[in-house]
């Protein structure tokens, strides 16, 4: 079995590792999401590629879901001690060598999907890992930030340091995803979330193929708007989906009207989206989905998601271990099998 897998995120990375250990003989590429990738001391880093290589080759942070296990942080330390911002994103040492070594392979002319194979080599994720392009992707967000205290800083108790690493001032302005998530922990009013360069860009070599070629598409519990969304967005990849003629599954990372982590219900907000597992998945649409998993505590909702066009079935889906995670998996893959029937 060919399996494509939209993902971002933690979400996306922990359901991969579910679904190998679900279908261990399945062939399965993953289209990653390249929207949360941003430019810090001179490395591009590429947070969402990086969870997914990390978690699926035993690398990860597993408390914190992403970063590496045993890290140290000297390097940023030094960096602080020269006044080098920004301080609110911390890379950790061992990080830093991912990026040192994707930094100089695309310095050299490499792109980022032969790149990004380059760096699975260590690694042995057990998946094809592609970025969904090659090309300059950057999610921002539209928000209003609060304005300085009285010595210029941030405000008492905001997530931040001081002026000087990007945020001087308050009012309306876009903000790269990274900063409104990392920096201001989604505290501020969000209005709009917009994948910018998206619209120019092309699908990376091999993501309109493994369209083509699978058997089966998943959308994991991952961001809708911030993971998947930018995927979605980019031409080509959104319709090479819809005319697959394969069954779409998605699972839905909103339980019980919240998101299982993250900030999901706050970006939905800014699209005019309500943090519902039906409304998640009428975003999506029919034209899209197939199938679409909800937690048996949204049960009610799977009539309102049956009338959209979408098949759906309330299964529990909270990945507490590995094993959850392949049981969800599972019930992906048999929800697969039933909207093909």
């Amino acid at each position: 079995m060919r399996i494509v897998v939209l993902a971002g995120g933690i979400g996306g990375a922990r359901f991969l590792r579910g679904l190998k250990k679900a279908a261990p003989d399945a062939d399965i590429t993953v289209i990653g999401n390249t929207g949360d990738d941003i430019h810090l001391f001179g490395l591009r880093v590429c947070p969402d590629l990086d969870t997914v290589m990390y978690t699926l080759g035993g690398g990860s942070n597993e408390e914190q879901g992403w970063g590496r296990a045993d890290e140290t942080f000297r390097v940023k330390e030094e960096l602080a001690a020269y006044g080098a911002g920004p301080e609110w994103f911390g890379l950790g040492d061992r990080d830093f060598a991912t990026h040192i070594v994707r930094t100089q392979m695309l310095g050299a002319g490499y792109p980022l999907s032969a790149v990004t194979e380059a760096l699975c080599d260590r690694w042995q994720p057990g998946v094809r890992l592609i970025p969904m392009t090659d090309d300059r992707v950057e999610t921002h967000v539209a928000v209003t930030l609060p304005e300085p205290d009285s010595d210029g800083g941030s405000p008492a108790g905001a997530a931040g340091t001081s002026s000087g690493d990007g945020a001087a001032g308050g009012g309306q302005r876009a903000i790269h995803f990274q900063e409104y998530w990392v920096r201001w922990r989604a505290s501020v009013p969000a209005h709009a979330v917009v994948p910018v360069g998206a619209d120019q860009a092309k699908p990376a070599p091999g993501v309109l193929e493994a369209i083509a070629e699978a058997d089966l598409v998943l959308f994991p519990p991952s961001n809708p708007v911030v993971s998947i969304g930018p995927i979605l967005a980019v031409p080509g990849i959104r319709e090479a989906i819809a005319d697959a003629g394969v069954p779409v599954v998605g699972l839905s990372p909103i339980v019980g009207d919240a998101p299982v982590r993250g900030m999901a219900d706050k970006v939905l907000a800014a699209i005019g989206v309500e943090s519902t597992a039906a409304a998640v998945a009428e975003h999506y649409g029919s034209g899209l989905l197939d199938g679409w998993l909800v937690d048996t505590v949204d049960a009610d909702a799977v009539p309102r998601v049956a009338a959209a066009g979408i098949g759906c079935r309330a299964v529990p889906l909270m990945m507490t271990d590995v094993d959850a995670a392949a049981r969800m998996a599972g019930e992906a893959l048999a929800l697969a099998t039933e909207v093909r029937a």
